[in-house]
């Protein structure tokens, strides 16, 4: 398909089909982020992965052509399961779909719609799944590569390289010899569950339930542990209770007393539940199951601080390639920059894109008008989504004009790319205090994405830069917003 471009968009492709009619297309703003339905979307360099409560559909924005793949994970009936996140996990020549659902699993699915693995995480829902790199700099002595399970209270981490040797396994067994038909199913119900990954799990529960959270990097130890040499990370959560919080994540688990207790009670208490139920449908046949797997015990988190400030409450949370900025939206409508290393807020953004629509109010038009405007100038930020961009912004010397240079790294600036969607806008500001530097209006029914962060990306040449999506989703058009502007 050739790419079309409208001034600051060039559209890609469309996913329309039969197939997103189970997941609410054909109704007006089903896809819109608030419209309150559980339409969950993970984008790849070539492919679109959108999933409701049990379905998962992948869709080739790239390659009308390509095959369309739906995934119905087996889910548990009896405890109303559901899928809660989902997120491409890309490396060189692998890539997988990855499934959090709301008892706690992490599955894992070939594009063919294989179960490759089947974990439990911990009791509870997983929120989110994140996939980040971060490199070696000044502050950080190495690079780490990690997927970052979120749930409430709770923050779980995988590292890349154990995901990767155990997707490498997977893959190199499937090619090396013919499944029969017993095999296949035998694949298929229980994937590679009995090779737990390896991973780290935290308790950041101090200040009430967090909603989103992330691992922003590797921090240093504390003052009195210099010569330790267990590594150390820094966490930040926001929720209900606490608008922002942030903790120092220990890899040592000896000495974290909420986590043997948790780690001790949780078990035996759903065990307990577990027995009490069987008694009461003991007359039932059950169909025999697996042991419930052992948790793991929580590592040690400590407290940095916490910003409470009732009624403002924690919505959303989004991180810099660098994980030294955190952009959260709240429930008051506004949008906090926080500086992940000093734990400070350097930004606020409130009402002022709602100023841009007054300007441009003309005193000749109507009345009726006015209501709308001043409406969005009261909803600022509401229900809005961010991601950061990199752009080529006032790039005009020679030799970014110049048709031989390929523009690097420090030819590109950091941006924020905001999405209002009650006002039907979506702002790019430079970062930290820089000005807005784009503004586009927008369909209610459009959604804003990013490609997922690819495993290995950090030494990539020539450099590929951070880019934001738009998808439309009464249209099925996606667009990516145009990283060059003068």
């Amino acid at each position: 398909m050739s790419k079309r471009s409208h001034h600051h968009l060039t559209e890609l492709g469309c996913i329309a089909c039969e197939d997103l009619t189970e997941f609410g297309a054909g109704k007006e703003g089903w896809l819109a982020p608030d419209a309150g339905t559980t339409v969950l979307c993970a984008l790849d360099a070539h492919s679109l992965a959108i999933a409701n409560r049990s379905v998962v559909l992948i869709i080739g924005w790239s390659d009308s052509d390509e095959p369309r793949v739906k995934i119905r994970p087996e889910l548990s009936p009896i405890e109303a399961e559901r899928i809660t996140a989902i997120e491409w996990l890309v490396f060189d020549d692998i890539k997988v779909i990855a499934i959090g659902t709301s008892r706690g699993f992490l599955l894992m699915y070939s594009l063919r719609g294989d179960l490759i693995h089947r974990q439990m995480v911990y009791h509870g829902q997983i929120i989110k799944l994140r996939v980040r790199g971060t490199k070696k700099d000044l502050m950080q002595d190495i690079s780490s590569e990690d997927v970052c399970v979120v749930m409430p209270g709770v923050i779980a981490r995988f590292d890349g390289s154990d995901i990767r040797s155990m997707l490498q396994r997977w893959f190199q067994e499937t090619h090396s010899r013919f499944w029969d038909e017993k095999s296949n199913k035998d694949l298929e119900d229980d994937g590679n569950s009995d090779n737990r990954l390896p991973y780290q799990i935290w308790n950041v529960n101090k200040y009430g339930s967090c909603v989103d959270a992330a691992i922003t990097g590797i921090m240093p130890p504390p003052l009195m542990e210099l010569q330790s040499s267990q590594r150390y990370y820094c966490a930040v959560t926001i929720g209900d209770d606490a608008v922002i919080s942030a903790f120092r994540l220990s890899e040592d688990r000896k000495r974290s007393l909420v986590g043997v207790i948790l780690s001790k009670v949780m078990p035996v208490t759903f065990s307990t539940i577990a027995s009490f139920s069987k008694m009461i449908w003991r007359s039932e046949p059950t169909p025999t199951s697996k042991p419930e797997e052992k948790l793991q015990s929580f590592a040690r988190a400590s407290s940095l601080t916490c910003l409470k400030d009732y009624p403002r409450k924690g919505e959303k949370l989004t991180l810099s390639p660098s994980g030294t900025l955190a952009a959260i939206t709240d429930s008051l409508g506004r949008i906090l920059l926080l500086d992940t290393r000093a734990l400070v807020v350097v930004r606020i953004w409130k009402v002022s894109s709602a100023f841009i629509i007054l300007n441009s109010w003309e005193p000749t038009a109507p009345f009726s008008g006015l209501s709308s405007i001043f409406h969005a100038l009261f909803q600022g930020y509401r229900d809005a989504n961010c991601f950061f961009m990199e752009m080529l912004v006032n790039r005009d010397d020679k030799r970014a004009s110049s048709s031989y240079h390929v523009p690097g790294k420090s030819d590109y600036c950091l941006c924020l790319a905001i999405h209002a969607p009650r006002k039907g806008i979506i702002e790019v500001w430079q970062m930290r205090t820089g000005p807005r530097v784009l503004a586009i209006q927008c369909a209610k029914g459009c959604r804003l994405l990013q490609p997922t962060y690819r495993f290995g990306s950090l030494s990539d040449s020539p450099y590929v830069p951070l880019e934001v999506f738009l998808l439309n989703g009464d249209s099925g058009q996606l667009s990516v917003l145009n990283r060059f502007l003068n």
